[in-house]
Order: structure tokens, then C-alpha cells, then sequence
């Protein structure tokens, strides 16, 4: 099969377009005929111990097999996921996925769109809810929302029935108005920090923007960041919670992500597309910030 594989460690220059093996599925796990795949702007620094590595972990494609004692997903079943960052990626026309990582992708959508969903949406939603503990009618400050996971964020926020504040700059101020924020500051003319406080601060971008959050929370308030760790003793000091994550893949979540986009009620934002040949050019453009949406790989041509 053809795939993108990261030979030495040096970024997008080192990125292969090659033959290898396809895969066969082990126990467990499902054999996935690879439609469209994600990538996200610095995954091509997560796989240095292991070289020569396949990259991108967001897929949506087709099950072709699966593994002895699969009983999530079957075979012709269209699926999407997130896969684990510990193993190759697939970046591939097939990937091993394990089985309980994969449920089947939103009706609505097409690959492409499916495959933009998984690591953005659930960052969203597990720095929102499962670390951020967000209810009804709190106020969260969600910086960099109109990014890619910031995106997510916004709309997730506004249908659980809290007032979203944002930063974005640029296109992205009324991509995030357009998304749901109640109010949007564009974060290179005015400062947040005037704000009335909020319960929740979401950072998705770290650096000053994280740093100077501590003053627009409550007492007791939350400062969760998927960017870097919030400093411990100023949390302490402002009487906040800091805390940091890396996303998880979450099959139920990711049924819950499904739903909402067949509903109408999640949109999805798509860059750019590539083919897989075309690797280094959508990671070139990952790279680029001033892009709206997810750069995603068109493993088949015309999904």
C-alpha cells in the first residue's frame, strides 16, 4: 500500500511518500480502508522514538476486516476515530485501528469532514466538560476561538447553555461570532482582561494569553489548557485550578460529536485538502496559522 512515512526527525522535509506493508489486523483490532486523514500542525515532533513513523491520528474510512474478537464494527461499516499516539498513524490507504476506538462516522458529513472532527471536537470537549466541569449558565472564555480546537469549543459551550466569551484575531473574530461566541475580542486590539469573571478559562494557545487569564476568574474558577501547564503557584496564589491535558480518543464521545453534526447542530471546518502524495504540502500549510479549519488528506478522491 502507499503511505506517508516520517524517516529521521527534521519535520516536513523528511516526510516519505512510499510503499510498505498493509497491515493485518491483530485481535481486536479492524483492518480500515483509509478514505481521508487529519493532521494536526506539530504531530511530526510526537514519533521521534519511534522512526521511520506513519503520521496523522484522525481517520475516517471503511472497515475491509477485522481482528479476532471484534465485535464493535463490522465489515463495510463506514467509521471514524481517533487512534492512539503511541502506535503508526494513518496517514495510509489502510490502517490497524483497535476496534473500540472506532464507531461509525456522522451520516451527514463526508470523509473528509469526518476525519476533521475527532482530535479538534473531542479536545474540546473533554477540556470543557470532563476537566473544565462547565454547567448551564456559567461564563467560559474560550482563547483562540475561532482556532481548531477553539472552534470546536465555542459550539460546544453555546449548546450546553453557557455565555461564551472568545479571543480570536482576524477572520477568525467572526468565525467565532458565526460559531456561537456571545461576545468576540480581538485579542491584538483589546484587552481581555477587563472582562467581567468567568468560571471557566479554555486556552488553546498558551503564552501571554494563559498567563494573564488569572485575573478574569472567579474565585474557585478553572484554567484548563490543551497548550501548556497553567503555572501552579499563581493558580494557587488567584485561588484558581490550573490544569493541563492531552486528548484521549473516546469512542462514546465521539458518537455524541456524530450526533450533534447529523443533527445541524456542530459545524465542521475544513482548510484544505491534499492528496496523500501530496503530503508535504499539507503539512507546509498546517503550519500556516492564519488558516480556518483543518488541513485534512484525500486518501480516495472524491470523499
Amino acid at each position: 500500500m502507499k503511505a506517508v512515512r516520517l524517516h529521521t526527525p527534521g519535520g516536513v522535509d523528511n516526510l516519505v511518500y512510499e510503499d510498505v506493508d498493509t497491515p493485518a489486523p491483530l485481535a481486536g483490532e479492524a483492518l480500515v480502508r483509509v478514505h481521508a486523514a487529519a493532521i494536526t500542525r506539530d504531530e511530526l515532533n510526537w514519533p521521534v522514538e519511534r522512526l521511520p513513523a506513519i503520521p496523522s491520528y484522525e481517520l475516517s474510512g471503511t472497515v475491509v476486516a477485522i481482528g479476532e474478537g471484534v465485535a464493535e464494527v463490522e465489515v463495510g461499516q463506514a467509521v471514524y476515530a481517533l487512534t492512539g499516539f503511541e502506535r503508526d498513524g494513518v496517514a495510509a490507504e489502510f490502517a490497524a485501528v483497535p476496534a473500540a476506538r472506532l464507531t461509525s462516522k456522522p451520516a451527514t458529513l463526508s470523509h473528509v469532514e469526518s476525519a476533521a472532527v475527532p482530535l479538534p471536537a473531542l479536545s474540546a470537549m473533554q477540556g470543557l466538560f470532563d476537566h473544565g466541569h462547565l454547567e448551564k449558565d456559567q461564563r467560559v472564555l474560550i482563547h483562540g476561538g475561532g482556532g481548531g480546537v477553539g472552534a470546536y469549543a465555542v459550539q460546544l459551550a453555546h449548546l450546553h447553555g453557557a455565555y461564551v466569551i472568545a479571543t480570536a484575531s482576524g477572520e477568525r473574530v467572526e468565525a467565532a461570532r458565526t460559531l456561537g461566541a456571545d461576545e468576540v475580542i480581538d485579542h491584538t486590539v483589546a484587552d481581555f482582561s477587563t472582562i467581567a469573571p468567568v468560571n471557566l478559562v479554555f486556552d488553546t494557545v498558551g503564552g501571554d494569553r494563559l498567563a494573564h487569564s488569572l485575573s478574569v476568574l472567579e474565585p474557585g474558577g478553572r484554567l484548563v489548557s490543551v497548550a501548556e501547564e497553567p503555572p501552579p503557584a499563581m493558580c494557587a496564589e488567584h485561588g484558581v485550578e490550573g490544569n493541563f491535558f492531552i486528548v484521549e480518543p473516546d469512542r462514546n464521545q465521539l458518537e455524541e460529536l456524530a450526533r450533534l453534526a447529523d443533527q445541524g447542530q456542530l459545524r465542521v471546518l475544513v482548510d484544505r485538502t491534499y492528496s496523500l502524495a501530496e503530503a508535504r504540502r499539507a503539512f507546509e500549510r498546517s503550519l500556516d496559522r492564519t488558516g480556518l479549519g483543518k488541513v485534512v488528506l484525500r486518501v480516495i478522491d472524491g470523499d
